[in-house]
């Protein structure tokens, strides 16, 4: 019975995250901002959710992938916008740890997968851009909706993995 409970918090978590992502993927790409009021919540609603499905579900090892999945991707966006401070917004580096943590409710696997997925994404559009000559000096890409691709292109494999 408790195999139910923890599905529809899952169900319930990612569902909230779904939500989330497409605001904020229409945000950003409107205004290249993605709201604190909006990201910095998704934090203990991810904590609460994803801790009560990994009790549920018996396997409360399952929150160190969480935690560490927020910690790592957060620290390496801050990096990467430490590194090059145009380059990355502090929207960005917020989402990365709500990203994170959804993914590393998955595994390491998913973490890394995502990371890099949102990366292509993000650099075949931008690719595109250049190649359209529609970049210029003060034009900036949107990043956060593509890593949001990226983290539910994890997710999705991740499922269609688990159900086959």
């Amino acid at each position: 019975m408790s195999a139910v409970f923890a599905l529809a918090v899952e169900v319930t978590a990612y569902g909230a995250f779904a939500v989330l992502s497409a605001v904020l993927t229409v945000i950003d790409l409107r205004t290249h901002r993605l709201p604190d009021r909006l990201v910095l919540p998704a934090y203990p609603v991810a904590a609460v959710l994803l801790t009560g499905a990994a009790f549920l579900r018996g396997d409360p090892a399952r929150l160190l992938s969480v935690a560490g999945g927020a910690i790592v991707l957060f620290a390496f966006y801050l990096l990467l916008r430490m590194l090059r401070p145009g380059a990355m917004g502090g929207g960005d580096v917020k989402l990365a740890g709500v990203i994170g943590a959804f993914l590393g409710y998955l595994g390491w696997d998913a973490v890394l997968g995502g990371a890099i997925a949102g990366f292509v994404f993000g650099g075949l559009v931008a690719a595109v851009i250049v190649l359209a000559r529609r970049a210029r000096g003060a034009n900036r890409l949107a990043f956060g909706p593509w890593m949001l691709l990226g983290a539910w292109t994890a997710i999705l494999a991740t499922a269609a993995t688990a159900v086959s």
